[in-house]
């Protein structure tokens, strides 16, 4: 924990306010005809994820953060908690089921996942944008032979999760799928 000023407080920054990790996203410096310059930020809520904006006078002593973010291999599923590994030290970590939200659906054995720490304690978890999975089961679309474009079929990849594939993908196959919205991406060659 340090006293960063506001004036210095760059995007990207990790701040405590309110007992509250918060990311700069924007930094604006002001300086009105009358009265003392102040400093507009936009902050995003590390865990809460909320965007706020937040003033305070030029100068002003901000409480910055330690925050690391390392990467982190998955290894299994205990419970309501998934047991990840940081690949230097050989430590475990359980990281519960809803700090990981979206991601846990794309989890696989030895996945990696950049995980943010806050006085040793996860309190975000990244996982690569697209990553590729394997069709394991797929629904046939009733309206064969329609031509319109995005048609589409439900597909189950290996993590059991359901997502919206093209008809000329079948089981067995690789795609590479969106982890932001579960959205099919692409057909990965083997």
């Amino acid at each position: 924990m340090g006293a960063i000023d506001a004036n210095a407080c760059r995007p990207g920054t990790k701040l405590l306010l309110d007992g509250e990790l918060y990311s700069v996203l924007e930094r604006a410096h002001h300086k009105p005809g009358k009265g003392g310059a102040f400093v507009r930020f936009k902050l995003k809520g590390i865990v809460s994820g909320k965007v706020i904006d937040h003033t305070v006078r030029a100068g002003t002593k901000m409480e910055s953060a330690d925050v690391t973010t390392q990467t982190m291999q998955y290894l299994y599923k205990d419970g309501d908690n998934f047991v990840f590994m940081d690949q230097k030290s050989y430590e475990q970590i359980m990281i519960s089921a809803d700090l990981l939200g979206f991601a846990a659906k794309f989890l696989t054995e030895n996945a990696e996942a950049d995980v943010t720490l806050y006085e040793e304690r996860a309190i975000g978890v990244q996982l690569p944008q697209k990553m590729a999975f394997e069709i394991v089961d797929t629904i046939e679309n009733p309206a064969r032979g329609n031509t319109a474009t995005n048609v589409m079929k439900d597909a189950e990849i290996n993590t059991g999760m359901t997502i919206q594939v093209p008809p000329f993908i079948n089981i067995g196959d690789r795609v590479r799928v969106s982890t932001e919205d579960g959205n099919y991406v692409e057909r990965v060659n083997k």
